[in-house]
């Protein structure tokens, strides 16, 4: 019961947070100013992590399935499809999504929750300062924004990857890999990874913050909050996942 009690009143103040981030701004030329800062701390980045994961993530996957499709009956194209597919479908949304959960949600907790201990959130609500929709939203827009060009960005690098092992390796032709590529290909795919990428950006964020903004204690308890904000934002990308793939794909 007390688990439940928890769980339920955890809801209701990240409804109310959220009420307070989007309420209306008092300056919009600040806030444009914030967000550019955080497209370039939480979007930009980021680039050179899941750039490096992704090539290498779609190497493997080339290298596995030219392993697995070792019979005669099945084209070798079907390499490049098969990689293609798990970039675009999966890998470029959900899982790139559950790796920035960890390195941004973890920065998001961390520094909301030093400025709570430190006081300074206090301070901004003495100023009168609506503090939530000042360090918040500026987040919020900023990874909404940028975080569905980075699946992008990870999708064309994933399947580079793929035709960098076809040529290195010789497991399949080159020309066979890019013919894959272009089998069956359905664009809504690039249309629901983007738009679950956009989910995902703001359950990472929000969630970070919600838990950053209430620490309370020393930094022992901002270590926590974040460690707690990177694991309940893995939770929801997985279960948002889900109900997303449900509803978009059959």
């Amino acid at each position: 019961m007390k688990f439940i009690s928890n769980f339920f009143g955890a809801i209701g103040r990240y409804v109310q947070l959220m009420g307070k981030v989007f309420s209306r701004p008092e300056k919009f030329g600040l806030y444009y100013r914030r967000v550019l800062v955080e497209i370039e701390a939480l979007g930009i980045n980021s680039i050179p992590l899941v750039a490096i994961i992704s090539v290498f993530i779609g190497a493997v996957i080339a290298l596995q399935m030219a392993m697995s499709l070792e019979s005669p009956f099945i084209p070798k194209y079907m390499i490049g499809y098969a990689t293609r597919e798990t970039m675009i479908l999966e890998f470029s949304s959900t899982v790139i999504a559950i790796i920035l959960a960890g390195k941004v949600g973890s920065n998001i907790a961390s520094e909301i929750g030093t400025m709570r201990i430190t006081e300074q959130i206090d301070a901004l609500e003495i100023m009168g300062v609506n503090s939530a929709s000042y360090l918040i939203l500026p987040k919020v827009i900023a990874t909404v924004l940028f975080f569905p060009l980075l699946a992008l960005f990870s999708m064309m690098i994933g399947t580079m990857g793929g035709y960098l092992i076809a040529i290195f390796t010789g497991v399949v032709l080159p020309s066979e890999y890019i013919e894959g590529l272009h089998y069956c290909f359905v664009p809504f795919f690039i249309s629901y990874s983007l738009i679950k990428m956009a989910v995902f950006a703001f359950l990472i964020t929000s969630i970070s913050a919600f838990y950053g903004y209430y620490a309370a204690g020393n930094s022992l308890e901002v270590g926590r909050a974040s460690t707690r904000a990177v694991v309940t934002s893995s939770i929801a990308i997985m279960i948002f996942n889900l109900i997303l793939t449900q509803l978009m794909l059959t």
